[in-house]
């Protein structure tokens, strides 16, 4: 199975809590395993991003135009060099769809930047990666079919432990891309557009009823006809997570990337993982749940 990284993942952020070693520290972990082909990605183009994103905001971007309250949105120590990191890890969740739509299964170890909106960024993502890789899908569509490869539908699963707020109103309008979130209800992001399946779970939800919700939201996902998948696997529904307030186990977890993985597989729908968010207080936790999910990939 391809697994796209770069070593270029781990962004110094002094100090912050989002801790971007555990993208040098999954691959590590991974190297021993016969089935993984690391893939380095090529980055996004700006043009690639204006698909998604406003010309304004990517002026800023680029340009180094970021205001103080555009900075504090995003909640990142934001310097131009940075957007060269987010251009790349944009462009691995491109790389990545591409791969699982010939392979059946792909695994990118960086992106799910959901929380960035079409003209602003927010909690640490400046740019959104899953909007840009469908959007750059879509726009190719005419040539890709007429080599067979054109996808007409998407639909992203998003089980990390906050909303998808910026995925949902990039895609509200679009009937051909089906946007499901489950996430904890009482926890950032405060603004919550509605997507086309959104479950809001209650603080200190455990295993057994997150499964249980899970398993009955997949069928509505899947019957949206989607001819690829983006799958979310946040690792911060963890129980030790510190941005997150449910209660999952990393048993529970781990059941959860099967219950994706097996409905992806039993609809014959190719499927492309991002692992997004994960905080937890010692990082080794945090890469125990990410291996995990590419581990269950791999079976």
């Amino acid at each position: 199975m391809n697994v796209v990284y770069s070593p270029r993942y781990e962004i110094s952020l002094p100090g912050h809590i989002w801790p971007t070693s555990k993208y040098r520290l999954i691959a590590e972990r991974l190297k021993g395993h016969s089935a993984v082909t690391f893939v380095e990605p090529s980055s996004a183009t700006w043009d690639e991003l204006a698909l998604v994103h406003a010309p304004e905001y990517l002026h800023k971007l680029r340009d180094g135009g970021m205001t103080m309250d555009d900075i504090a949105t995003l909640e990142l120590p934001w310097v131009p060099e940075l957007a060269d990191g987010f251009l790349l890890m944009t462009g691995g969740t491109m790389g990545e769809a591409a791969a699982a739509l010939a392979d059946g299964l792909a695994a990118h170890l960086g992106g799910g930047l959901h929380h960035a909106f079409a003209n602003h960024g927010e909690g640490f993502c400046p740019v959104n990666d899953v909007a840009v890789a469908v959007r750059v899908l879509q726009a190719s569509s005419t040539r890709a079919a007429r080599s067979g490869e054109a996808i007409r539908r998407v639909a992203i699963i998003d089980l990390d432990v906050h909303h998808g707020n910026g995925t949902a109103m990039i895609f509200g309008p679009d009937p051909d891309v089906f946007t499901f979130s489950m996430h904890q209800q009482l926890n950032y992001p405060f603004y919550k557009p509605p997507g086309d399946l959104d479950i809001g779970l209650e603080d200190g939800t455990r295993d057994a009823p997150y499964l249980e919700q899970l398993s009955a939201a997949l069928p509505r996902v899947f019957a949206s006809g989607p001819d690829l998948v983006f799958y979310l696997a946040g690792a911060d529904p963890f129980e030790g997570d510190r941005l997150g307030g449910l209660r999952l186990t990393k048993a529970g977890l781990a059941e959860r990337d099967r219950v994706v993985i097996a409905a992806a597989r039993a609809a014959g729908v190719p499927l492309a993982t991002v692992l997004a968010g994960g905080y937890s207080a010692n990082v080794q936790d945090t890469v125990d749940i990410h291996v995990a999910t590419i581990e269950a990939m791999l079976q």
